[in-house]
């Protein structure tokens, strides 16, 4: 079985981190089967910032699920070119009828196939009735050099199928060399594997929406959703798992999942998952908070907060405050990557639009850093083909929020939300933005 890969949303938060690398974990030791923990993009400041603290490695970096060359690719027993041709011989009558050439240095020379052996011995014999009396023997100690295809054509294990496949439809050859970036030799592949790749097998967390997925969602295998946001999942050709609830973080979800399967996160991974709710709660204190998230919350402070473990002796409102502080912040981060970096794309009322969040200690902080976040936010509007964009930059403290937009639509002009004299808007007490302020802007656009 190939491996199925748990990935968060692009853009990736804490919580999408944390809920891909708990969610993996559970089902490789309740099911037993590979599961890979995987993002769709870098990690903020605030995840890195919890990972190094508690020891963990990033997940594996996924950012398009389009089958590559390296699915299709077998490593197959290669010779020398100046080794006898009896070597290769060999190794065709196991690999069905092919022998890579690869030189000492590590690249593919070619390849010897039927043809290529068919076309040595039309040289060799010719239009000569003498040599048609050449024994096999003889054959096969002549350098395989001189029986290699060296016009195969060669693909980076990593790059697209598809996006070669005209190419590849176009070619007289039916296997293919495999090279690594740096020109290494990795294996073969045949045409009528590279017509059929393996698709993707993948699990999403915390999102259901394909514009909020990785690149090519189409292209792969979807096996299940696990969620707790507002629905616009893709559609599937096969029946999946589906589960979107009303909790204040996935990560909640998969504390709930792997308490049923009768087993505790290991320490580190424990205060992973607290990390990603605390964060998406703003330490409990979000209005998407339940109590469910407290139950799961004290549950993973039981298991995070024991001797030896990186956070023995914290709390959860010690350890929140610092999760929280680690990703707020204006002063040290570029605008481009402010606006960028908590990004979600929603389409509502014949409007595509971005909404962007960044928090931050104190309110103030905003006005030395209005101008440029605009400037980013029409980049950004710009870049992502988008109507319109956002930045609601939340305050942690205050519990309070400031719009920023990179061109507001009159449509918006009746948002609930006083207009200032710098031209944002002012959300009293609204910090969530999946609660409180897209269902707001939702239903302006849709009216």
């Amino acid at each position: 079985m190939s491996p199925t890969y748990v990935i968060g949303h692009v853009n990736p938060d804490t919580d999408s981190i944390a809920s891909a690398m708990g969610y993996a974990w559970l089902l490789r030791e309740r099911d037993g089967g590979e599961y890979i923990a995987a993002r769709a993009g870098p990690t903020n400041p605030q995840t890195s910032w919890v990972l190094k603290q508690l020891g963990l490695e990033a997940p594996l970096l996924l950012t398009d699920a389009s089958p590559v060359f390296e699915s299709v690719t077998r490593r197959l027993d290669t010779v020398l070119p100046g080794n006898p041709l009896r070597e290769a011989w060999a190794i065709t009558n196991r690999t069905g009828g092919v022998a890579p050439v690869v030189n000492e240095d590590g690249t593919p020379k070619g390849l010897i196939t039927g043809s290529s052996l068919f076309n040595l011995f039309a040289e060799l014999v010719g239009p000569h009735p003498r040599r048609q009396e050449m024994s096999i023997s003889e054959i096969l100690d002549l350098p395989c050099e001189q029986a290699c295809d060296g016009s195969v054509p060669r693909f980076t294990a990593s790059t697209r199928i598809r996006d070669m496949l005209n190419r590849i439809l176009r070619e007289e050859h039916n296997e293919f060399l495999i090279v690594d970036d740096a020109g290494q030799y990795l294996g073969v592949t045949r045409q009528r594997d590279v017509l059929n790749p393996p698709r993707l097998r993948l699990i999403l967390v915390d999102h259901n929406e394909p514009n909020q997925a990785v690149g090519a969602l189409d292209e792969a295998e979807l096996i299940e959703i696990l969620d707790h946001h507002r629905l616009g999942n893709p559609s599937t050709h096969m029946p999946i798992k589906f589960s979107v609830d009303v909790v204040g973080s996935t990560s909640t979800l998969v504390t709930e999942r792997i308490e049923e399967a009768g087993l505790s996160a290991p320490p580190a991974l424990a205060g992973l998952l607290l990390a990603g709710m605390l964060s998406d709660t703003l330490i409990l204190s979000s209005p998407t908070t339940t109590e469910r998230d407290h139950r799961a919350a004290e549950r993973l402070g039981r298991w995070a907060f024991v001797r030896n473990s990186p956070l023995h002796g914290e709390t959860i409102q010690s350890y929140g405050k610092k999760v929280v502080e680690a990703g707020a912040g204006l002063s040290t981060r570029d605008p481009q990557d402010i606006v960028s970096t908590d990004l979600k794309l929603y389409e509502a009322g014949g409007f595509n639009f971005a909404i962007a969040q960044a928090e931050v200690t104190s309110l103030l902080q905003l006005k030395d850093y209005l101008e440029p976040l605009r400037d980013a936010l029409r980049v950004l509007q710009e870049r992502r083909g988008v109507d319109f964009a956002m930045l609601m930059v939340t305050d942690v403290v205050s519990g309070s929020s400031r719009l920023i937009f990179s061109q507001e639509p009159p449509v918006l002009s009746g948002l609930p939300y006083p207009k200032q004299p710098d031209g944002t808007r002012l959300a009293e007490g609204v910090v969530s933005r999946k609660k409180q302020l897209l269902p707001t802007v939702l239903g302006l656009l849709e009216s």
